[in-house]
């Protein structure tokens, strides 16, 4: 995905923009319950890039091209890439990309924790599926608290973060697939979970 339609913006005025809010739906994929896994094949750039890193998982391509080239345009991201970047690459990283506007390769944005695993284009999709199918195995509340938590260490600080984390631990006790899995454990057996 190169991003947005460029001729169709072009002659686009600040209130056009806010008026037509062309990112707001995006946020319904950062709400999402479940773990969001996108598989980047060729170029990510732009809004491809953040619509990515919406996601919870990138995995990529080995020939996958991600970037931030807004500013090359005269303008930068509007849709995360400022705040979601750092948070994956840090200050300097994200400062080089978006200042720039070079894309990097699948290897160099994996070095930078931006990607969770580079593999060859052939097996792409299918090493995403079998990324998914790994998480769907494992309990869906506890997954489901896992994702929220996470998520929580980018919007609060440490203390509240940690104080998040040990409530849906705590929460989790509740849970009929908590007793399965513990019992699995000390029974030296595969557990069987429920979704409950």
């Amino acid at each position: 995905a190169a991003g947005a339609d460029i001729q169709e913006m072009a002659e686009k005025s600040p209130v056009d923009m806010e008026l037509s809010e062309p990112f707001s739906s995006w946020d319904a994929i950062y709400r999402c319950k479940k773990p969001i896994i996108a598989a980047v094949h060729g170029y990510a750039l732009g809004g491809g890039l953040e619509l990515a890193m919406m996601c919870d998982i990138i995995v990529a391509a080995e020939d996958a091209k991600l970037g931030q080239p807004e500013i090359k345009l005269g303008v930068i991201p509007g849709a995360g890439g400022t705040q979601r970047l750092p948070r994956a690459v840090g200050k300097a990283a994200a400062m080089e990309m978006v200042l720039t506007g070079e894309p990097i390769s699948a290897e160099r944005a994996f070095q930078l924790g931006l990607v969770s695993k580079v593999v060859a284009p052939e097996v792409l999709l299918e090493e995403a599926l079998k990324l998914a199918r790994s998480i769907a195995e494992k309990p869906r509340v506890a997954v489901r608290m896992a994702k929220e938590a996470i998520l929580a260490a980018f919007e609060t600080p440490l203390s509240e973060g940690l104080r998040f984390e040990r409530r849906a631990f705590y929460f989790l006790f509740a849970s009929e697939d908590q007793k399965e899995g513990m019992k699995a454990f000390m029974e030296r057996r595969p557990p069987r979970f429920k979704g409950r």
